[in-house]
């Protein structure tokens, strides 16, 4: 009897972790995100990613392919094509420095120009990107494969964040096992990511 009672305890017990690690680490998403569905997206360059620097062109990839994968978008402007844009416009590149500099300052999305960049890149909404952790480090004594990404989405013609969210994924090795490839590990944050993500 003893020994059924444990088993349901430790089943249980899985039951309950498993449930926990579903979600993502945090997900806010706005009341109005119920009524968004932008046609078009565009991918902004990695903001903030400090000491992981060679994870920006990995992430920025991984982002669009993962969105273009979905089918939710009649287009998704990849952030490759966006810095085109930017190199031979003055103007919006201008727009995005302050866009980004408020952002960072006063947490402010500005409408005014959010909607700009809306309108010179032809996109209805955004997805600004942040590089948490891109490292191989120790856990509690295991190895680990360690990405974290955060990403907002702000529609374009309000300004309005409609979804900020973040997560990471450990991938967990050991010495006889080849360590996990870092992008690996971050397609795998970003699409467990971008299924909440509102489209």
């Amino acid at each position: 009897m003893p020994t059924k009672l444990f088993l349901k305890c430790i089943l249980l017990f899985i039951i309950l972790t498993t449930i926990a690690c579903a979600g993502l680490r945090y997900s806010d998403i706005d009341p109005a995100a119920k009524d968004f569905h932008p046609p078009r997206i565009a991918i902004f360059p990695v903001i903030e990613v400090s000491t992981y620097e060679e994870a920006r062109g990995n992430v920025e990839q991984i982002v669009a392919e993962v969105l273009v994968e979905k089918k939710w978008f009649v287009e998704v402007t990849d952030t490759a094509s966006l810095n085109r844009q930017i190199k031979v416009s003055e103007e919006l590149s201008k727009a995005m420095a302050d866009y980004l500099s408020k952002l960072r300052l006063l947490s402010f999305s500005d409408p005014d120009l959010s909607r700009k960049i809306g309108e010179m890149t032809k996109v209805d909404a955004f997805v600004l990107l942040y590089v948490d952790s891109w490292n191989y480090t120790v856990e509690n004594k295991d190895k680990v494969a360690k990405v974290g990404i955060r990403m907002k989405v702000v529609e374009a013609s309000t300004g309005r964040i409609m979804w900020n969210a973040g997560h990471h994924i450990a991938e967990t090795y050991t010495l006889g096992l080849i360590k996990p490839a870092l992008p690996k590990v971050a397609r795998d944050v970003a699409r467990k990511m971008i299924v909440e993500m509102p489209h």
